[in-house]
């Protein structure tokens, strides 16, 4: 079959095809149909406009008006709005074409590869022409591609004189570059503007936009989490909550083929039916409807009324009732968690809960995760619960708490980072913090402080109390930056004050040498004789050694003035630890240990008060230079 198909096209290939004049509205058909009467592909056909004819009719509502020819000139008089744009008016183009079997002899366009294409309106069509296409300059130029333009519009169903002043620039534009050039090569493609028409404005449909719902959240490997899934959806003051798009009519247009462009009628399916209350109010414009918060908290729909709230009461935060609620702790948003029995979780397993305030009145699960400003936990915290607030409030806490001020009923082997902490009781547990009170003290607390541990009854044993100035994150990163700076600068005057002495041995060496020099150069200025090269280049070198000699110094100076300062503000840091405080009011019992860590030098300092002690108060004095204690002190 592929044997016998190829033979059959290499028979009909030598039909000649007789050249063939026709009028029609459309030229693809036409040539589609000779093209087939003589077995061949269309693609196989040329085409040339000997004649284009332009008609235009106006109908009436009654009855359709009769086509007229108008003339080239009364074309140009149709690039008007009121006349195309007017829904009765018609405009149609008659060709006549004779088709041919083009030969590739004298056709200077044969490597000039260019199509004619569209947008989807029709409104704008323009001329692709391909990389690698070539074109050389002839004085017909100009006529050849306007008429090669036409051609493609033509059998495209474009209309031609007709929206095409763009394409008499370009193609002046065009000619004038290749004429320049005498053979252009496109490196790239390009996509040229021929004709433009009337652009429609599209109708808009009403719509009814929730932009308080926010998205899903999507983790880095793209998976939704599902447990965070909007129980509340926070908002902020002045945010567009809802927006309401009103319908809008479109703008008639018409498309380089003379087709009207009438806009369909909008479609009004999502009036508002709901009301607000005075938390939301409303800005109208032509186009939309905006509903707006007029403060922060949470979008809540009671009664068909949308309003603003701040407050919220839930029996528990789990997977399976709220999920994870995250609307922000600058949100105003308070809530208040109710479940309050000892052997579930009021906020579970790996829920995370970030608002202004929340009060929990049971436990808080295993992984959850809650930050807050304020955060008050009337059970117990799970040994990996995590707890974020400037004000915490506890009664057992078993996990990790940071805050500012934190107060904790009862430790137990939990951790807590904060600038200042009160524990009522502590059964073990870490605490680290700016001033730590602690109202009776069982055994295994670790307590760091930077200024004050205070111990009102000490009950258990192997607990440590250790100061250290350099807890504080701000101050830990200032001293490290202090002790960077200070080893850099010692280095810097180290490597000058070498290079000072070598300058100094040099000019020393060389000083006789540029003496004699400095006469011979004075005696030979005062009897006018040029002074030799040689020498004037040695004194000038002698002198560079010494303004460089001079430069080291003030460096020199500049770095160990530095240094001393640098040196004196780690000192003040080290001054603060002298003013700190461990206290224990009552009597010492068991095996406890009090540490001191100075910043310089780097040491750690260890004092064990002997069990039945009643010394009270305990800090670190200088009892030699460089050296130092941990002793009771009386205040």
């Amino acid at each position: 079959m592929a044997l016998f198909g190829s033979n059959k096209t290499a028979k009909t290939s030598l039909k000649k095809v007789r050249p063939t004049v026709v009028r029609t509205q459309n030229i693809a058909r036409e040539i589609q149909t000779l093209a087939k009467s003589y077995e061949i592909r269309p693609e196989q056909l040329d085409f040339n406009i000997l004649d284009v004819q332009t008609y235009t009719r106006m109908n009436h509502e009654e009855r359709e008006g009769e086509w007229e020819e108008i003339t080239q000139e009364e074309i140009a008089q149709l690039d008007d709005e009121t006349a195309l744009l007017n829904k009765s008016f018609q405009i149609k183009q008659v060709y006549e074409i004779e088709i041919f079997q083009p030969t590739s002899e004298n056709d200077i366009f044969k490597d000039f590869k260019a199509v004619v294409g569209a947008n989807a309106t029709k409104c704008k069509v323009y001329l692709s022409i391909a990389q690698g296409s070539k074109i050389a300059y002839k004085e017909s130029l100009s006529r050849d591609l306007e008429f090669l333009i036409n051609k493609k519009k033509a059998r495209s169903g474009i209309l031609i004189y007709i929206f095409d002043d763009t394409m008499k620039d370009l193609l002046s534009k065009l000619v004038a570059h290749i004429r320049v050039s005498e053979e252009v090569i496109y490196e790239k493609s390009e996509t040229l503007l021929i004709a433009e028409s009337y652009e429609p404005t599209p109708t808009i449909d009403d719509a009814l936009i929730l932009h308080y719902e926010k998205k899903e959240d999507v983790d880095e490997m793209h998976k939704i989490d599902y447990s965070s899934r909007g129980f509340i959806q926070s908002v902020k003051q002045d945010e567009v909550l809802i927006e309401y798009i009103k319908p809008r009519y479109g703008k008639p247009g018409r498309n380089c083929r003379g087709e009207f462009m009438d806009p369909s009628e909008p479609r009004v399916e999502n009036e508002p039916t709901f009301k607000v209350d005075s938390t939301i109010k409303v800005v109208e414009s032509e186009e939309s409807i905006k509903y707006i918060a007029k403060e922060n908290g949470y979008i809540a729909f009671e009664d068909n009324t949308y309003l603003i709230k701040t407050d919220v009461d839930v029996g528990e935060i789990s997977f399976k009732t709220t999920g994870s609620i995250n609307s922000g702790v600058d949100s105003d948003v308070s809530i208040s968690v109710k479940e309050s029995d000892a052997i579930k979780d009021a906020v579970g397993t790996g829920m995370h809960v970030e608002v202004t305030e929340i009060d929990i009145d049971g436990n808080v699960g295993s992984n959850a995760q809650v930050i807050a400003k304020k955060a008050v936990i009337g059970g117990q915290t799970h040994k990996t619960a995590k707890i974020k607030s400037d004000q915490i409030d506890i009664n057992v806490h078993k996990g990790i708490a940071y805050g500012k001020d934190v107060t904790i009923t009862r430790l137990e082997h939990g951790e807590v980072y904060a600038d200042n902490v009160e524990v009522s009781q502590a059964l073990g547990g870490v605490v680290n913090a700016k001033n730590v009170h602690i109202f009776l003290c069982a055994s295994y607390v670790k307590v760091t402080a930077s200024k004050r541990i205070e111990i009102d009854k000490l009950q258990g044993s192997e607990n440590i109390f250790t100061i250290d100035p350099r807890l504080q994150k701000e101050v830990q990163e200032s001293i490290e930056e202090n002790e960077e700076n200070i080893s850099e600068l010692k280095t810097k005057v180290r490597d000058l004050k070498k290079e000072i002495a070598e300058y100094t041995q040099l000019i020393k060496e060389g000083l006789p040498a540029f003496q004699d020099i400095k006469k011979r150069l004075l005696h030979y200025q005062k009897n006018g004789v040029k002074m030799p090269a040689s020498f004037v280049k040695k004194y000038k070198e002698f002198q560079s050694m010494q303004e460089k000699l001079k430069e080291l110094k003030s460096e020199y100076s500049a770095a160990t003035q530095k240094v001393e300062l640098l040196s004196s503000k780690t000192s003040s840091f080290q001054e603060n630890i002298f003013d700190a405080r461990v206290i224990n009011k009552g009597r010492w019992i068991g095996f406890n240990e009090i540490r001191f860590r100075l910043v310089d030098p780097p040491i750690e300092l260890s004092y064990k008060p002997a069990e039945g002690a009643d010394e009270h108060i305990f800090g670190v004095v200088e009892v030699g230079e460089g050296e130092y204690e941990i002793r009771p002190l009386k205040e």
